[in-house]
């Protein structure tokens, strides 16, 4: 058979010859058929197996929108109101189509469909047509991402306090809850009324004697004035008249914390004295521990605690009812001066050392634990939390003299403010929580808005934001 066009032939014998195929019986029809007719009294099983897509990435694969010159398309024209949920529906599942992935896709004739792509990173809620995405499914808003709180660098006014002490280990400047700033400038108080920024001086212990510490009373105007001879005078400001003269102390007092009607003074002389004002005697205990002077007394907010620092690089934590210390802690490595009681945890301590410690420790009082440390670079003078936000700012000394905001728990510096050139030893914050004013040797008050309101971070304080400029104290 050489021409391989010519159709072959079958030789068969003279007895046999080719038959028409004859179609079927109905019996071997309905056997051939069997699959394609199902029963209604049983279910047929197929064994073709069709894959499920519903959780197929199909951005793998780069497969796109077909052109608008296909089949698909031309025929989806034929009903708009198809078209139009086929659009919608492809733009819910695989997002808009961007310029930017017709560059990456290409025209779809001359691509390869499974070329390799990197995969995209996609939740199971973003296959749905709903729109989900993963802010919605963990319950995050897709509102913007606010920017980052300012804190204005400069303060918004400066007070002169000439005589005002460069002494580390005493506490000169406090506010009250009815927003009048006291601050001792050498044998005298004076007090600055923060709403009407009027100066009044309260007293002067004449010219043998100096102010060491001043302390305001945490609801009433009483003020607490511990003096260079260890005598602690108590003043109601709003009348400049003087209450009672309480001593005890050998040597400087240089330590006041309020816990209601009870005063703590803390002295040169080692020890802490607790005074109830209302009782005749000028003091109800006495604490003893530290091996040097006291610098550093504050009560915790549910006045259950007492935390003292002293110059023998000891943090202490007292009872109401103790004479002795129920912790201690041990690991600075400088005299403890700063110390803060957070509003927001119970139990959370802060501390700070001194030039040669430079840290500022975070303590539980609860629990006994040591959480934190964290070196600043400098002399830790005074922390304050923040009651809005958990928040708090440190001043420090040598070298650097600057006042540092942190976030908190994560200690990164939300703000570092500079101007005073002398050790920033003074700290004070105000009743709104918003204002801090900040003392140092260079007899200046520096006054800053750090914190938030408590309803809204934008809200200016109220405390003379307005009245920028330079005044003296006296």
């Amino acid at each position: 058979m050489d021409d391989p066009t010519e159709s072959p032939q079958l030789n068969l014998p003279p007895t046999m010859s080719l038959q028409p195929l004859t179609p079927p019986s109905d019996h071997i029809s309905r056997m051939i058929n069997a699959n394609h007719h199902q029963s209604p009294s049983r279910a047929i099983y197929s064994d073709r197996f069709i894959p499920s897509r519903s959780s197929s990435n199909f951005d793998l694969f780069n497969i796109s929108q077909p052109s608008p010159n296909s089949p698909a398309v031309a025929d989806s024209h034929k009903d708009d109101n198809s078209g139009t949920y086929t659009a919608l529906l492809r733009a819910a599942l695989f997002g808009p189509e961007t310029p930017e992935k017709k560059d990456v896709l290409g025209p779809p004739s001359g691509r390869n469909i499974f070329r390799f792509k990197s995969e995209t990173r996609r939740s199971l809620h973003s296959l749905s047509p709903f729109g989900f995405d993963d802010d919605v499914a963990s319950g995050v808003s897709h509102s913007p991402v606010k920017a980052p709180r300012k804190v204005p660098r400069s303060p918004y006014k400066i007070l002169d306090a000439p005589a005002l002490q460069d002494d580390f280990y005493l506490n000169l400047v406090d506010w009250s809850s009815h927003n009048v700033l006291a601050v001792g400038l050498g044998n005298c108080v004076y007090l600055w009324n923060a709403c009407s920024s009027k100066v009044t001086k309260l007293c002067d212990l004449g010219i043998d004697d100096s102010v060491c510490s001043v302390g305001w009373a945490n609801r009433n105007t009483h003020l607490a004035v511990g003096t260079s001879h260890g005598k602690v005078q108590i003043w109601d400001a709003s009348r400049c008249k003087r209450v009672r003269t309480m001593e005890g102390h050998r040597l400087r007092v240089g330590a006041l914390a309020w816990s209601s009607s009870l005063l703590s003074s803390g002295s040169r002389d080692k020890s802490i004295l607790q005074r109830d004002i209302r009782a005749q005697e000028d003091f109800v205990s006495k604490l003893s521990g530290h091996k040097s002077e006291v610098c550093g007394l504050k009560w915790s907010y549910d006045n259950r605690e007492l935390a003292s620092g002293g110059n023998d690089n000891r943090l202490f934590v007292w009872n109401q009812h103790s004479t002795q210390p129920v912790l201690k802690y041990c690991e600075h490595t400088a005299a403890v001066k700063a110390i803060a009681w957070s509003p927001h945890l119970h139990g959370l301590l802060a501390s700070g050392g001194g030039t040669a410690d430079r840290c500022i420790r975070f303590w539980n009082t609860t629990t006994n634990t040591h959480l934190s440390c964290m070196d600043t670079g400098s002399q830790v003078c005074n922390l304050v939390w923040s009651k809005n936000v958990n928040e708090l700012v440190s001043t420090h000394g040598y070298s650097q003299n600057q006042i540092i905001v942190w976030r908190y728990p994560t200690m990164s510096k939300l703000a570092t403010l500079t101007g005073h050139t002398f050790r920033v030893l003074y700290l004070a914050i105000s009743p709104d929580g918003q204002t801090i004013v900040t003392g140092a040797g260079d007899e200046t008050l520096r006054f800053w808005n750090v914190f938030p309101s408590p309803k809204s971070q934008n809200t200016d304080s109220e405390i003379g934001a307005s009245s920028l400029g330079r005044t003296t104290i006296r």
